[in-house]
């Protein structure tokens, strides 16, 4: 019979949550360092953001704040620590030191990347202006705070339509993701000039796949994230952000469901709703999961990896992402 650690039973009321997506065992493994994380939060007067698509163990184990990029980066500006750890990528630990200038904004692996981040440069936004002159930029909060700082305003997934119609012009530059771009400009009559980035999660999912799944899974309804080709769009039952899509689950209710994104995403989900079945094909983040429990607990005691950003660079790059909020 497996041994369990004594911090095992100290942390049964953390683990109640996700015993249905995370076994006795592993949770034995975990236990020790949700411990640890949950005294260096008190000690530090730290936070944990974690986005959606985060393991169990720490999504639901030690994060304070969770949800898609859009209610991180609103939460990061009201949150009440000295110190921020950012269970995400890159660009979204940058997103949060925008926001929160004079706090200690930490990642615990400066690997946690993104494909579509490092799809566009500086020098690529600056190439798109002159090709279309006098017309507004809009960045996919997936970039750089280098990137942020060229453009004339961010989106995320979940607010991108608000976003591009409200400059209320007829045409605008969208990056660097081309299938939200392309899936945005089916929704409106502005005129979407795209950047030719993509998702390397979300791009691999098909039409096919989603007739495969309607096939395997009578009566299952398909949710995806607007990061995935039109034709997938087009064959799903709604798409929407990963806040959305969350959203979606909570109020129809589906009986059987399937969550067309990261991995980690239906089972943050499927917590919260043990009567629903959740069908999981699903494509992982690498860059996501380079976040682990010991290196959220390193960071914090260590102090590791902290986020910084050339003060010229985040003066613009802050304006581009509050103008997106003000909205």
């Amino acid at each position: 019979m497996l041994a369990l650690p004594d911090s095992f039973s100290r942390t049964t009321a953390l683990y109640e949550k996700v015993r249905r997506v995370v076994p006795p065992a592993d949770w034995a493994l975990f236990a020790d360092d949700v411990e640890a994380i949950w005294r260096l939060k008190r000690e530090r007067n730290a936070v944990i953001l974690a986005h959606n698509y985060q393991t169990p163990e720490i999504f639901h184990g030690v994060a304070d704040i969770v949800g898609d990029s859009l209610a991180l980066a609103r939460e990061a500006m009201t949150a009440q620590a000295d110190v921020i750890v950012l269970a995400g990528v890159y660009f979204m630990a940058e997103t949060a030191k925008l926001l929160n200038p004079s706090k200690t904004v930490l990642i615990p692996d400066t690997g946690a990347g993104c494909s579509l981040a490092d799809s566009i440069t500086p020098a690529d936004v600056r190439l798109m202006r002159q090709a279309h002159p006098g017309v507004p930029v809009i960045a996919y909060v997936n970039t750089s705070a280098a990137v942020k700082a060229e453009v004339d305003i961010c989106c995320t997934s979940g607010n991108a339509k608000k976003i591009v119609e409200g400059l209320g012009v007829p045409k605008v530059i969208m990056l660097p993701d081309q299938y939200l771009a392309k899936n945005v400009a089916a929704e409106t009559h502005v005129e979407i000039v795209a950047w030719a980035g993509q998702c390397e999660v979300h791009e691999r999912f098909t039409a096919a796949d989603v007739r495969e799944l309607r096939a395997g899974h009578p009566g299952v309804t398909v949710l995806v994230h607007p990061e995935c080709p039109p034709d997938v769009v087009a064959e799903a039952d709604f798409a929407g952000s990963t806040a959305a899509m969350a959203d979606y689950v909570g109020d129809k209710r589906p009986a059987r469901v399937v969550l067309l994104t990261e991995c980690s995403m239906s089972d943050n989900v499927a917590v919260k709703y043990p009567d629903i079945d959740f069908v999981r094909p699903c494509n992982l983040c690498p860059h996501m999961k380079k976040i682990t429990l010991p290196n959220i607990r390193a960071a914090l005691e260590d102090n590791l990896h902290e986020v910084t950003i050339d003060p010229a660079i985040a003066e613009r790059a802050r304006a581009s992402v509050t103008r997106m909020l003000a909205l």
